[in-house]
């Protein structure tokens, strides 16, 4: 290859690079530096080393909130991603009519901004004011308190499905689509039918955005950050500065000024991600070996 086809290659990939380094590499960078320093009354800013990191791993507050997205993780993620494949399947079947109409009605909410979906959902869950409220106060029932302790992760989860299952519907959809017809129509020789072909022949064809899918929303959860937020403000008792662990790395760095633990606790939440989505990828890559 000339040096001038090289170059021009370089001159292609430098904006991204850019963009890469000034907007990921250089936080974190700095985000690092930050959490191996500490705030004293005395003395200022001294080097602390890891005693940030092992402040973090001793917060009850911390690991409660890790514990509860571990929870969430587990609950509302296969409901989620089963009806996304429900639809997937349904929309791929050829069954459906108004194909285009009803993956579209599946897919709006994902294009809510997520603010907006939580302060929708707010009103609905909004104990005195929220139509729940008002339709059981007129057949003259009690109506649960759907923020209340027992039910606030929940509706939290259910905000969450609500919006991202358009999303992950349309993963595997394409997924679904790249399938080769030649495994359909052997299956149908073999006299396989609509079931068993989506069981036996679609489902593990689509295993890699499966796959996929299941990192991301693992992402998502402990990342969770919005809908809690503005939540927060209809059931203070209940969802309080901690109740994810996103929500309070951004609590102890902006409401609490200790920027520096807050950037450790970030690591320290990246770090959890990052060893979850390597269990989940290396445990479906043993089950799909021979």
């Amino acid at each position: 290859m000339s040096p001038a086809k090289k170059w021009t290659g370089c001159l292609f990939v430098a904006p991204f690079l850019v963009v890469f380094v000034a907007m990921l590499v250089v936080p974190l960078a700095y985000a690092a530096y930050l959490s191996l320093y500490k705030d004293q009354l005395i003395g200022g800013t001294v080097f602390a080393g890891l005693d940030n990191y092992v402040r973090a791993l001793t917060d009850a507050r911390l690991m409660d909130g890790v514990w509860r997205m571990t929870r969430f993780f587990l609950t509302q993620v296969p409901i989620m991603l089963g009806l996304a494949l429900f639809f997937a399947l349904a929309l791929d079947s050829g069954v459906l009519r108004l194909v285009r109409l009803f993956r579209l009605g599946i897919y709006v909410p994902y294009a809510v901004p997520s603010v907006v979906a939580a302060l929708m959902w707010g009103y609905i869950y909004g104990p005195s004011f929220g139509p729940l409220a008002q339709l059981a106060d007129k057949l003259g029932i009690s109506s649960p308190n759907l923020l209340s302790g027992d039910f606030a992760l929940g509706s939290l989860a259910n905000v969450v499905t609500w919006e991202y299952t358009g999303y992950n519907m349309i993963i595997l959809y394409a997924a679904l689509r790249a399938v080769p017809p030649s495994l359909y129509e052997a299956a149908a020789v073999d006299g396989a039918g609509a079931w068993r072909t989506a069981w036996s022949v679609k489902i593990p064809a689509i295993r890699s955005a499966l796959l996929l899918t299941v990192i991301f929303s693992l992402i998502g959860s402990f990342q969770l950050f919005n809908e809690p937020q503005l939540l927060q403000r209809l059931a203070p008792n209940v969802i309080d500065s901690s109740y994810t662990p996103n929500l309070y790395a951004y609590s102890l760095a902006f409401t609490s000024q200790e920027v520096n633990y807050a950037a450790a606790v970030s690591f320290l939440i990246g770090l959890v991600i990052v060893i979850a989505s390597y269990t989940v990828q290396l445990a479906t890559n043993r089950r799909s070996k021979p």
